[in-house]
């Protein structure tokens, strides 16, 4: 069938780089795949068999279209608990497909065509998109080598203009493992106020940092009322394949999301949610054992990668690394599939993730620590050869 049929806002997606390494490895034998940022984790034990006892107590059928009640009320005891912050489990919290639907669903009702949204990079591979399905226009502002992958808040407030509707930022970051300072933040949230802009603050990662602090936007001051919260269970609970995350935000913009969320969704799995909701009571020590161990993995892989010679940042967040490849003289994407069809090693091109990730790859650490050490031996390999 031609593509005459499809709209101009399809033609002009292109597809994710992340699931086109991931493809070619899984056709290969003896990969070894630091490309997908996902737990090696199983959910944990409690978490699951809530799963499983839903299921078997026939807890199969829709629930509210903002989830719960009993698991809102635990994420906003949950919120507070961590970042005093206070938010209404009627009218501020509904649950999601994953952080990736809450973006769509902000993207969705912020956005008239033309307007734009600033978009802190190197960035997730799918926000762009995401902004660009919703009519608006993305406008990146690249974190830099030299500022630690820290936003620059003079880059953010020479690009707005007058169309300018709103800032994404995510912190922890993939694909930098960044994690942004409380001045920094500060500071975009006074340029927020000054020009009456929304900030959508995804904070997929906010409980894997390592000796930092997460500093939770909306929790700043005044920052509340105008920022968008997305947050989930992917990451900090090795759930990606539940596919439950969250929207907290103020009433008028929670309320819009969700008229939008029953039209196309309804509500999100049942199963889905009585496990999240376990994962609130008794996921804690799980967290900061796969965060402890997230850790360890981390030092080694910045460890390798420098004295291989190819400059990593710390990462201070996330389970990311971000190395510096420049040196070899290949651009990212050459990069990448060379080490995959030479000593198959899955990483991804930082070009996939927006202004400012060329030169770069991303390596996910969240795999086992043997293969990140077999891994760093054949990336060594590699550029000995180039």
């Amino acid at each position: 069938m031609s593509s005459k049929y499809l709209s101009s806002r399809i033609r002009e997606i292109p597809p994710s780089a992340i699931r086109k390494f991931f493809d070619l490895a899984s056709t290969m034998q003896d990969v070894i795949s630091l490309s997908i940022g996902e737990p090696d984790f199983t959910t944990p034990e409690p978490v699951l068999q809530a799963g499983i006892r839903s299921l078997q107590s026939g807890q199969t059928h829709y629930t509210s279209n903002a989830g719960k009640l009993e698991l809102r009320e635990a994420l906003a005891e949950y919120l507070f608990r961590l970042y005093h912050i206070q938010y209404d489990p009627n009218r501020e919290i509904m649950f999601t497909i994953g952080a990736s639907e809450g973006l769509h669903l902000a993207a969705s009702v912020l956005l008239n065509p033309g307007d734009e949204m600033i978009v802190s990079t190197p960035c997730f591979v799918s926000y762009q998109g995401i902004i660009r399905m919703a009519g608006g226009v993305p406008v990146e502002v690249a974190c830099r080598k030299e500022d630690q992958f820290d936003l620059d808040p003079q880059a953010i407030a020479d690009a707005i203009t007058p169309r300018t509707k709103a800032i994404l930022i995510n912190f922890p970051c993939n694909p930098t493992g960044a994690v942004a300072s409380r001045e920094t933040l500060l500071e975009i949230s006074r340029l927020a106020d000054a020009h009456d802009l929304i900030v959508i603050s995804d904070e997929i990662y906010d409980r894997l940092v390592y000796g930092v602090e997460h500093v939770c936007f909306p929790a700043l001051p005044g920052m509340q009322q105008r920022t968008i919260l997305l947050g989930g269970f992917s990451k900090d609970y090795a759930m990606t394949g539940w596919r439950i995350g969250y929207v907290a935000a103020a009433p008028e913009l929670l309320q819009a999301m969700l008229r939008m969320h029953q039209y196309i969704i309804m509500c999100i799995s049942t199963t889905a949610q009585d496990a999240a909701l376990e994962a609130l009571k008794t996921g804690e020590s799980f967290v900061q054992e796969m965060c402890q161990d997230y850790d360890r993995r981390r030092k080694m892989i910045v460890s390798g990668l420098n004295q291989i010679g190819l400059p990593t940042v710390e990462p201070l967040g996330a389970f990311y690394a971000f190395p510096d490849i420049t040196s070899t003289g290949l651009d990212s994407a050459a990069f990448a599939e060379r080490l995959l069809k030479e000593e198959k090693v899955a990483v991804v091109p930082g070009s996939a993730f927006g202004k400012g990730g060329e030169g770069f790859v991303r390596c996910c650490y969240a795999t086992a620590y043997d293969k990140i050490e077999e891994a760093l031996e054949r990336i060594d390999r590699f550029i000995s050869k180039i």
